[in-house]
């Protein structure tokens, strides 16, 4: 049995894997764990989520932690996100050995520069420059309140970033984010590792389908604003049909989609019903407004979606343009839309796919470059 060791904090409970952070963090324990790496999970739940005795297997011991939320964690200097996760039953647990801890996203890095932890090999695995989320996401709300929560936050995570220089390796989901904090630490150990996914290869079905495809979380103002976008603009009076599938749609999304005849809305789709609509679909059309991190929707199309239709910010960092119909504008998408109408997906396009795809975003070969990243060669 391996004696490679590595303590994971998580920011929440990573089962099931139904939303962008978790299914990196539920994926790379599930990659990292065939490669015998002996993990000890620390999750610090976050209420409803409920514990996932399905990570007990990939996992030498799994350890629940409560999420301190409400004021007393609001009226902080450190992030909200960040402040409340503490707890000093996760320190005194990561205190009985010197294995090094994987902290996942800046949410989960309380400790990062606790001196308890000095001598320790301390990982800091990037999902988004925090900041900048939080600043889009302050854009995008329209409750007032929400907006004021989201500014704050963007100004705190800002400040909180400097703490990142106690981390020891970062491990970052894009290029364009691994080269900001490259210029932002310039002499740290700062790496390129794509999210984990659920894609173990491709499964694309050769030919056509008959309706476009948005899938997203759409409670995330992010998601809500494209979808809102592609209805309005793109969809709208157009002889094309479009199907909005995701969590949680807010109900004046549901009522938007009502007044057209050739929009449907699926709220909460099961994995499998969300990738039989990936695959059927003849074009899947991913729009967003801020580039920041790797939207794993954009991965899960490729590997099992045909034709896909993006927004230069959907491709930042993930060197994917090659793979894609780039259309900017809502007269740039409707073009495109009725340029590949009658072009049936093809086994070249997905020989094309399999090739890049392996090269930068498989799994296993992710996980032997963190296992590098941690243990050596």
């Amino acid at each position: 049995m391996s004696d490679r060791h590595l303590h994971i904090v998580a920011f929440d409970v990573p089962f099931p894997p139904n939303y962008g952070g978790v299914i990196d963090v539920f994926y790379k324990i599930r990659a990292l764990h065939r490669e015998g790496i002996r993990l000890h999970l620390h999750i610090i739940e976050y209420p409803g989520r409920g514990r996932a005795p399905e990570l007990d297997p990939y996992c030498e011991e799994v350890f629940y932690y409560s999420r301190k939320t409400g004021l007393r964690s609001a009226f902080s200097f450190i992030p909200y996100i960040v402040k409340s996760r503490e707890s000093e039953e996760l320190m005194a647990n990561l205190l009985k050995d010197d294995y090094p801890v994987l902290f996942e996203g800046m949410h989960s890095c309380y400790y990062i520069d606790d001196p308890r932890l000095s001598g320790r090999l301390l990982i800091y695995r990037e999902s988004n420059i925090e900041h900048d989320y939080y600043l889009n996401l302050f854009k995008a709300e329209r409750h007032i309140g929400k907006k004021a929560y989201f500014l704050v936050e963007s100004l705190k995570l800002r400040l909180f970033q400097r703490k990142l220089k106690h981390a020891g390796c970062m491990l970052v989901v894009s290029e364009s984010d691994t080269a900001y904090l490259k210029r932002r630490f310039p002499r740290h150990d700062i790496r390129y590792l794509p999210s984990f996914h659920a894609n173990d290869g491709l499964n694309i079905p050769e030919g056509s389908g008959t309706y476009s495809l948005y899938h997203g979380n759409i409670e995330v103002p992010e998601n809500e604003a494209a979808a809102e976008f592609l209805i309005r603009k793109v969809f709208a009076g157009c002889k094309h049909r479009l199907i909005i599938a995701g969590m949680n749609p807010p109900k004046r999304i549901v009522d938007l989609a009502a007044r057209y005849d050739n929009i449907d809305v699926r709220s909460n789709p099961g994995d499998e019903e969300l990738f039989e609509l990936i695959r059927n679909a003849h074009a899947n059309v991913l729009v967003t407004f801020q580039a920041t991190g790797l939207k794993l929707k954009l991965l899960n199309t490729l590997f099992n979606g045909r034709h896909c239709i993006v927004n230069s910010q959907m491709l930042s960092g993930t060197g994917l343009e090659s793979l894609c119909h780039i259309a900017e504008s809502a007269a740039d998408i409707r073009k495109k839309l009725n340029e590949i109408q009658d072009i049936p997906f093809k086994e070249d396009e997905m020989e094309k796919r399999q090739k890049i795809l392996n090269r930068t975003y498989s799994n296993s070969g992710n996980a032997d470059r963190l296992i590098e990243a941690v243990f050596g060669k």
